[in-house]
This record gives C-alpha cells, structure tokens and sequence, in this order.
C-alpha cells in the first residue's frame, strides 16, 4: 500500500473509509474494482469531495472524476432509503461548482461528466448483497417514466458479502475486516479498548496494516467517533420508536373503548377485552376506560398537550424510528378493534365503519385489514 499520511487539520471529523481511500491509488484500485477496468495511472483521478460539513449533517464521503465519468463513493453504517435524494443534493452541488465559469444560458451544450453513485454499506441490519435505490421511490405521486431519476447501488461489504468485489480490492477487504472486528469487540468490551485491539490485531496481520501503523492515533480517534455515532443513531431511533408505539397504542385503546361503547358492550366487559387486547392489568384498563368512555370521537381525548409533546419527540429523536413505532402499535389497535368486533358478532360491514371512523382509514386498506385479522371459522 502507498504511503498514506493524514491531515487533521479539517472542519470535519473525517471517517475511517474517507482517511484509506483519499489516496488515490487506493481508490483508482477500488474503482477498478467495482467496474472492472484496469486503469493504472492515479494521476487521473481528480477528488471533488465535499469538505464543509459536520457532525451529523449531509456530507459524502469521497467523489471524483476519471475518464469524463463522475464516480460518487459513500460509506454508510445505517440503512436509509432517503440515499438517492442525498446523492442529489451532493452531485447539484458538484456540478454547480464545475458549471460556475460557463454560460448555461448559451446556444453551446455545456457537457458534465456522467455520474454513478455507489453506496458501500457494513452495518448490522440485514442488507441484501447489492441493490438499487431510486429517487423517484420518494415522489408522493407514482410516474411511471419520471422527468428526474436517479439510481444509487448499495453494496454490501460486510463479511460474507460481494467476495468477488473484496477479492478484487484488497484494501476494501481489509477495511470491512478491521470495521467488523471492531464491531465485535465492542461487544463485550470499553469502546476505546475494542478500538485499540482490533488495530492492534490487524497490524500484527497485515490488515490495513501499513495505514494504520503510520496513523494510528488519528485511526484510534475517527473509530472511537463513528462508533460512537453509530451508536447514538441507534439509541435514538430506539427511543423513537418506544415513544412512538406508545402513541400509537394509545390510539388503539381509545378506538377499542370507543367501539365498545358503540356496540353497547358493558364497561366491565371492556376493562376485560382491554386487559386481553393490550397485556394490561386491571387498574391499568380502569384507568383507560375511564379516559376514552364516553369521549366524543372526533376530539383527540388524550392530552390536550398531546400534539406538543408528540413535536417533541419528533425533534428528539429520528423521525423514521418514532412513525415506524407509532405504525406497530396503530396496527395492534386494529387487531384488538377486529377480534373485538368479531367477537361481540358485529357483521363485517359494520366493523369496516369502526375502522375507518377510528383510524382513518381508507376503504381498500380497511379492507385489507379486516381480511388479515379476521377469524376464518375454519381456523
């Protein structure tokens, strides 16, 4: 491996695949790689990555051109599906730069270089191996031919992912070894320790090895930090989504009073289909039927500072991870409405009305959900 030294004078903390693959034969090597090409010349490689970003906010790891194609290379440690919207924010901004000097609104075709955006991903969610993102996936209206497209290929490098690739790059493989080893090892030990074992072990092997010899106290510090944010995106998607099925849970158990009373269902009979539905004890279901019995159902009926601490929420934590929890515990009220339904002998038609006046829902989707949890007889 060439000779690699690293600057930290940056306004940014850099991350551990950015420090290996900003020097150039490196990354001439992993485009090689990737598109199977056997360009042998580093001087070829002109690096645009984009430098004035921090801690957490929108930043790609490296870009560059070679042969008139502009390649855009970023690391990820969580799955996101917003990947294709941030490429294009990152390549607008990089063809703006490229573009500044020329005249966009001359009879002359300004001419940029055709880009590809791949995405190497070794985090611990499962991830298939190699898979295509789209923009248009994110449109809120479907168009079958869309006037923008842009496609991001994700590829799986953790180990026992794309070998042929890892094979083919020696450096990736060492990178995804010594990122796993890390990984483990914090396990079961002090992050700071897991970090100095796994570089300890990985020079003592050859792995990565002349890269983290020469740089070893700033490699330390750049692991310490991503895994350190790593962890923290964990935590608060975690968080988020205890918060948001507790929300929607709470939906559920209103709408499950509600249709009770509707159905003319007694209150201890209630408290009993409560206690079944939603794992709550005797006191906890007395507490909630006493909260939504006769509450009109087009008002929230839960706090009136409910909306408040929900905007709350959402700006502690990741958005995603409190509407995916809110989404769980939505669907156990529906569950606990059908069975309840079917239960005290309403006809489907009438349990289709309860779940679309509780929860909003349209007639197709109300459909689908009666069909998924309601009681075949045969069953």
């Amino acid at each position: 491996m060439a000779e690699m030294e690293i600057t930290a004078n940056r306004t940014y903390k850099a991350r551990i695949f950015e420090m290996v693959f900003n020097n150039k034969k490196e990354l001439l090597a992993l485009y090689n790689a990737i598109n199977k090409t056997g360009y042998t010349d580093p001087e070829q490689l002109e690096i645009n990555t984009l430098d004035n970003a921090i801690y957490m906010s929108m930043k790609n790891d490296i870009s560059f051109i070679i042969d008139s194609r502009l390649s855009l290379y970023e690391h990820q440690s969580t799955h996101s599906p917003n990947l294709p919207l941030r490429c294009l924010f990152y390549v607008s901004d990089l063809y703006s730069n490229m573009t500044r000097d020329t005249n966009l609104y001359g009879a002359k075709p300004v001419k940029i270089p055709t880009p590809r955006f791949i995405v190497f991903y070794n985090g611990r969610d499962d991830c298939p191996e190699r898979q295509e993102l789209k923009l248009s996936a994110a449109y809120s209206i479907e168009d079958r031919e869309p006037s923008l497209e842009l496609r991001a290929t994700v590829l799986n490098i953790n180990p026992g992912y794309n070998k042929e690739l890892l094979d083919a790059c020696r450096t990736l493989s060492d990178y995804s070894a010594y990122t796993n080893r890390v990984r483990n090892y914090t396990e079961t030990m002090r992050l700071e320790d897991a970090v100095e074992k796994a570089i300890a072990e990985c020079i003592r092997e050859g792995i990565l090895s002349e890269f983290l010899s020469r740089n070893r106290a700033e490699a330390k510090k750049m692991s310490i930090y991503e895994y350190d944010e790593e962890k923290h995106m964990r935590q608060t998607r975690e968080e988020g989504f205890e918060d948001g099925e507790a929300a929607g849970v709470e939906r559920g158990i209103k709408a499950l009073v509600q249709t009770c009373q509707d159905l003319n269902l007694s209150k201890e009979n209630t408290v009993v289909r409560l206690q079944k539905q939603f794992s709550l004890s005797e006191t906890e279901a007395q507490s909630q039927l006493d909260k939504y019995w006769d509450c009109n159902s087009k008002e929230p009926c839960i706090s009136l500072n409910y909306e408040k601490e929900r905007e709350k929420l959402i700006r502690q934590t990741r958005e995603e991870g409190y509407e995916d929890g809110e989404a769980a515990g939505v669907e156990r009220g529906i569950k606990a409405l059908i069975q309840t339904c079917q239960a005290l002998n309403a006809s489907k038609t009438d349990t289709l009305t309860h779940l679309k006046a509780q929860f909003s829902l349209p007639d197709e989707q109300a459909e689908e959900k009666l069909e998924k949890y309601w009681i075949s007889q045969n069953n």
